[in-house]
C-alpha cells in the first residue's frame, strides 16, 4: 500500500558529505556555493541565497556543523536549530539545488572538492578573506562578496527577541 504523506521532495536536496562530490557533479553549469551557519532562517538569508542562485544555474550550500557553529563564538545557546533543521529549511527554498554540510572550522574541503564555477559570501566578507577564493580563482572561478539587501542578523533578530 503507498504512503500516503511520502517525505518531502525537498528532502532529496540534502547530502550526506560522502555523496558531495558526485552530487554536485550532476548539478546544471555554472555552479554557485556559499556556506555559512543559516541558523534562524530571516529576509536577509532568503535574498542573499536567490542573488546567488542568479549567478548560475545552481547553488550548493554548506552549512556548518553544530559544533562548527559553537566553535565560531556566537554564544553558548547556538545553534538555536539543529544541523537536521537547518538543513531541511534550505532545501525547502527553491533557489537551492543541494545542501550539505562540514564539521571543520572552513569549508575549504568540501569547496575544493565540488570546485565550484562562483564561490560567494555575504557582503560583510571582503573577497581577500572569502575561504577558498584564492583556489576558485585559481581553476578560472569567479568571487562575489553580495551587498545585503536587508542588513539582518540572526545575533541580532535573537538579542531583540531576549530583550522582550
Amino acid at each position: 500500500m503507498p504512503t500516503l504523506f511520502p517525505s518531502p521532495a525537498f528532502e532529496e536536496k540534502i547530502c550526506p558529505p560522502e555523496a558531495l562530490i558526485r552530487r554536485a557533479a550532476a548539478l546544471p553549469r555554472p555552479r554557485v556555493l556559499t556556506n555559512g551557519c543559516f541558523d534562524v532562517l530571516h529576509r536577509g538569508h532568503v535574498s542573499y541565497l536567490a542573488q546567488a542562485r542568479a549567478l548560475g544555474a545552481s547553488l550548493i550550500v554548506l552549512v556548518n556543523s553544530d559544533a562548527s557553529v559553537r566553535r565560531q563564538g556566537k554564544g553558548e545557546d547556538r545553534p538555536v536549530n539543529t544541523l537536521a533543521d537547518r538543513m531541511a529549511v534550505l532545501a525547502a527554498l527553491e533557489c537551492v539545488s543541494l545542501v550539505s554540510w562540514f564539521a571543520e572550522d572552513t569549508p575549504l574541503s568540501p569547496i575544493l572538492a565540488c570546485r565550484p564555477e562562483i564561490l560567494v559570501k555575504g557582503g560583510d566578507w571582503p573577497v581577500s578573506r572569502i575561504v577558498g577564493a584564492k583556489e576558485t580563482l585559481g581553476w578560472g572561478g569567479h568571487v562575489h562578496a553580495i551587498p545585503f539587501l536587508h542588513p539582518n542578523s540572526t545575533t541580532a533578530l535573537l538579542e531583540k527577541i531576549r530583550r522582550q
